[in-house]
């Protein structure tokens, strides 16, 4: 899985996100432990996720979401339709701007898994541009919640 290098068309098939709210371009780089991606979407006008035409460094969190997805449908070898995820907590965010959108360069968005078990992984993950930091954390992820309940 490592130096594979996907674009947005593959990107979209195998994640959740449909049309704009895809944000990510394309995969950089991908291991079995981490993912590397970039994309240009924070500087559109029409980022879906714009708010008085501003795009919040919270929304950093979304993006990594996204790697995050692309990562598990590569672990998985997907090519179905994406598995459900759900994002079940979020740590140790720290955000070293304001906003994404004053970035001129690509954003580049890693994610690391710590640790998988079942549905339930850890990841953590930065977001950057040019070099420089915009926001780091942690997030907690439950992959298809629904297959595990019991009526």
């Amino acid at each position: 899985m490592s130096d594979v290098l996907h674009d947005r068309a593959w990107i979209a098939a195998r994640i959740p996100h449909a049309g704009s709210m895809c944000l990510l371009d394309s995969v950089v780089r991908a291991t079995p432990q981490a993912i590397h991606c970039r994309a240009t979407s924070h500087r559109d006008a029409a980022n879906p996720l714009r708010a008085r035409a501003t795009l919040g460094a919270a929304h950093g969190i979304e993006y990594a979401a996204q790697a995050m997805a692309v990562h598990g449908a590569l672990r998985a070898g997907n090519t179905d339709a994406p598995r459900a995820g759900y994002l079940t907590s979020v740590r140790e965010v720290v955000f070293h701007a304001g906003r994404l959108d004053t970035a001129a360069s690509p954003l580049e968005i890693h994610a690391e898994c710590l640790s998988g078990e079942g549905n339930h992984l850890i990841y953590a993950f930065r977001l950057e541009a040019a070099g420089a930091p915009l926001v780091t954390g942690r997030a907690s992820v439950m992959i298809d919640a629904s297959a595990g309940a019991t009526a």
